[in-house]
């Protein structure tokens, strides 16, 4: 008997342990302004949400339904034939009542059967409106293939559509489209294997050897030992035990360690369309000096009436009269001193009255010349 409890004992004991240092480090160690925690900057493997997606019918429509589409035809043949049911060879059944529509839902990790999910459903056809339609019975599929969940109910349509005799049409929204809430059932589990595989793996949702570095510190840090080792810029390996028990209570306590990630790399971002200019903290400049002038050049058009003198046989005439002007605004020069930061480039930017289209060009100047070192991203 005390064969068996003194393992189990020394089990405990172990994470107690780990949950006590977890704890210390939060609490006695000084947070960095920037930390976050590990599940906020990335995800286990396998423990993913998977898309489903289903063909089906809408029924009870006001008239606003497919009319006589031919997928729509058909998918009400397979409806009536669930029941024994064939309608006669050749015959084509206007469905104005009736809408071939899209399901679409996400299931997330661990989802049990029994459980439920909210869908989205969209007209596939013509059909004008889903407002105040059914679903039919409908399986949802996988990328595999597989039957993972069943849909029906009443849609929740919040868009509106009003058409006129004479063709005109006034819609709210986007009533082709609408929700079931809880309208999904799962009906089998997708296989995560979290609790066979020999090691756990962390992705990371943006890959940087710093901070996939840091993590793996972090967690072997909590856990007093090598378990942690990071693959790759996006990939931790964790070496984890057996049972599922064991590994969940070990990836609750991952989750919860704080990160002080590394810095993003210096980066500017430029909207060619909107002209909007980002530029993150980590942007440096080395020694320059900026010099920004505009040249407005002017065409006035003054025409004017040409009146011949009286008793004469002159017409009367258009003289064309114009005025042209070159005007040169001089901005003063600025200097930006060594490792200027995003600051201080703001400032001199803004001190000589530069927009943003100016800003564009002053910034790609500067990494022509070498002056700042940073990735100019035009999007």
């Amino acid at each position: 008997m005390t064969s068996r409890i003194l393992p189990v004992l020394h089990r405990m004991i172990g994470w107690l342990l780990a949950i006590a240092i977890v704890a210390g480090l939060q609490l006695v160690a000084p947070k960095a302004a920037q930390a976050e925690r590990i599940k906020d900057i990335g995800t286990f493997e396998g423990l993913r949400v998977n898309q489903l997606i289903g063909y089906g019918i809408v029924v009870g429509l006001a008239g606003t339904g497919d009319d006589s589409l031919d997928y729509a035809t058909q998918g009400v043949r397979g409806v009536v034939s669930r029941f024994g049911l064939t309608l006669p060879p050749g015959v084509n059944p206007a469905l104005k009542n009736a809408a071939a529509v899209m399901i679409t839902t996400d299931l997330p990790a661990f989802a049990k059967p029994g459980q439920r999910l909210d869908v989205t459903v969209s007209a596939l056809g013509k059909a004008k409106s889903l407002r105040g339609g059914t679903l039919v019975m409908t399986p949802l599929r996988g990328a595999d293939g597989q039957i993972y969940a069943m849909a029906q109910g009443n849609l929740a349509v919040g868009g509106l559509g009003v058409s006129g005799a004479d063709g005109s049409q006034l819609s709210v929204n986007v009533p082709s489209a609408g929700r079931i809430p809880s309208g999904a059932t799962v009906e089998q589990a997708v296989a995560t294997g979290f609790d066979t595989a020999p090691a756990l793996t962390f992705n990371l949702a943006q890959s940087d050897l710093t901070t996939a570095l840091r993590v793996a510190d972090a967690i072997n840090l909590a856990f007093n030992d090598q378990r942690a080792r990071a693959l790759d810029g996006v990939s931790i390996s964790i070496a984890a035990p057996q049972g599922a028990e064991s590994r969940i209570m070990m990836m609750g306590l991952i989750e919860n360690i704080e990160v002080r990630p590394a810095d993003p790399p210096a980066r500017v971002i430029v909207n060619a369309r909107t002209g909007t200019v980002v530029i993150n903290g980590a942007v440096r400049i080395s020694p320059a000096a900026v010099s920004h002038g505009k040249l407005t050049v002017t065409v006035d058009e003054a025409p004017r009436v040409v009146q011949p003198a009286p008793f004469s046989r002159g017409e009367t005439a258009l003289e064309q009269s114009s005025q042209i002007g070159v005007r040169e605004e001089h901005d003063p020069m600025f200097l930006l001193n060594p490792g200027a930061s995003l600051s201080d480039i703001v400032k001199a930017v803004n001190a000589v009255g530069a927009g943003p289209s100016d800003l564009v060009e002053i910034l790609e100047a500067l990494k022509q010349a070498g002056a700042m070192r940073a990735e100019l991203e035009v999007i």
